[in-house]
């Protein structure tokens, strides 16, 4: 289990305690997080659960795999800690991640 936080654009922020295995973009459409959309569920075949990785985590959160990188291009304003949520597995190393969800989706 690890605590994330999830900041809607608006700036309202979601503290959400996530199970290790899950997705961010899970945790998100559980607890109602507006602006992600998660239209293909979870299978990294669109970019509507695009998030910016809080700079403080990118490095430890990684880089998108090539596939991954591919959708981020239906993304829009894509930033270089632009990740699809589907993509981040919470683990307890993630203990503390902060990500920004965008002003809207592709």
């Amino acid at each position: 289990m690890a605590n994330i936080s999830i900041i809607a654009f608006d700036g309202t922020r979601f503290d959400i305690a996530a199970a290790d295995g899950s997705t961010v973009m899970e945790n998100a459409v559980r607890n109602s997080v507006p602006g992600i959309d998660a239209e293909c569920g979870g299978a990294c075949a669109c970019a509507t659960c695009h998030v910016y990785v809080d700079d403080a985590w990118s490095e430890k959160v990684g880089q998108p795999s090539a596939m991954e990188e591919d959708m981020l291009d239906f993304a829009v304003d894509v930033r270089p800690t632009s990740r699809l949520s589907c993509q981040i597995k919470v683990t307890a190393a993630l203990e503390g991640l902060v990500v920004h969800v965008p002003e809207r989706q592709g």
